[in-house]
């Protein structure tokens, strides 16, 4: 009989992933995210191409970080771990709360003071973990967890733990399986890199086995602010409105480099005006709410198309009918404050129909 308590991605990919029968599964029902086809960026693109919009953020704690969270996890409890870590702009943070509150394990975050959406705060308040703000960015936390994980006394479920890599490379199966083979090119926001390194592993395992045909140039984006890989050498003081890719030094650096660099794909830049236009413009044309980090994934590709696109691009060659596929890694729910300067501001009216109807400029 089908287990029904048990839907997440460990259940469903079991086979491709370092999993044994000593391995406890703490999962909550993660993956299977829907892939949604976007016709007005089909349009933009054209020559027939179809574009997708892998939308994360439908994942329980609302981001793709859920993916590894419960390999790591799984593994930690596995090795008799007794409590985890980590550093985090957010997501991660949430992410860890949540699986070691499932796994009855305790859970210390370190954040950067003042630098952390407050959806993303709370999430790792409410489930419970310990939440430590430093007076430091991203990279002074990590340097922190890696300084106290080396005693054994915490677990580190940052994307420096492998299994965590493994976990987010799902993301590729279920698109593989939805479309029926790997799409031509993948486009990913970059920060600590561990995602784009993920997909390009599961592509690969994939098509190693015959599951594609292909394998996608993978093409990443940071924000112009935090954009160490783009330039080739650490930010010591990274800045941008799109606090989940506010890194300065990845983790996963060389990871994202391979990826790039054997897919034939390219890192490049979008700046926070065009991550806010971005965000805004998938919610109100696509109907799409993701957190301004997701949102330079499409961002990304209106610059591909604009005049302001990159020497390297992949979308010089893509092509007749090609698919493409966007990651979006977070609702935007996680960041409420960022879409707000837009001016957002509801209408008002008194509580009769011609005043409303006035308001919406229509006759009653």
């Amino acid at each position: 009989m089908k287990n029904l308590h048990d839907r997440g991605v460990i259940s469903r990919y079991r086979q491709y992933l370092p999993v044994t029968d000593a391995t406890t599964v703490v999962s909550l029902n993660e993956g299977s995210t829907p892939l949604i086809y976007s016709p007005k960026l089909s349009k933009l693109v054209g020559r027939g191409a179809e574009v997708y919009v892998k939308y994360e953020g439908l994942n329980p704690t609302g981001s793709f970080k859920d993916r590894g969270m419960t390999m790591a996890i799984s593994k930690a409890v596995e090795r008799g771990a007794k409590a985890v870590i980590c550093a985090s702009t957010g997501n991660t943070s949430a992410a860890a709360a949540a699986y070691a509150a499932r796994a009855n394990l305790a859970c210390a975050v370190l954040l950067p003071a003042g630098k952390i959406a407050a959806g993303k705060l709370l999430q790792a308040f409410i489930y419970g973990a310990k939440v430590v703000a430093i007076r430091g960015n991203f990279d002074d936390a990590l340097r922190l967890v890696r300084e106290l994980g080396a005693d054994g006394r915490f677990e580190i479920v940052n994307s420096i733990n492998p299994f965590r890599i493994e976990g987010q490379k799902t993301a590729s199966f279920e698109i593989i399986e939805e479309l029926g083979d790997a799409p031509d090119i993948h486009i990913l926001p970059v920060g600590n890199a561990g995602n784009i390194t993920a997909y390009w592993q599961g592509y690969r395992e994939y098509h190693g086995l015959g599951k594609a045909t292909k394998r996608p140039r993978m093409t990443g984006f940071q924000a112009a602010g935090s954009a160490p890989i783009f330039l080739g050498h650490v930010v010591d003081k990274p800045e941008t409105v799109a606090t989940a890719i506010r890194i300065g030094n990845p983790a996963s650096w060389q990871g994202a480099s391979d990826a790039v660099k054997d897919s034939g794909g390219c890192i490049d830049i979008v700046s926070d005006a065009q991550i806010l236009e971005a965000q805004r413009w998938l919610a109100a044309e696509e109907g799409i709410f993701v957190e301004p980090a997701s949102a330079a994934s499409v961002a990304g590709l209106l610059k591909c198309f604009s005049n302001d696109r990159c020497a390297a691009c992949p979308f010089h060659q893509y092509p007749e009918g090609a698919k493409i596929v966007l990651t979006v890694t977070g609702h935007g729910l996680k960041d409420p404050e960022a879409p707000m300067v837009h001016g957002f501001k509801a209408l008002e009216a008194d509580a009769t129909m011609d005043a409303v109807a006035k308001v919406l400029g229509v006759s009653c």
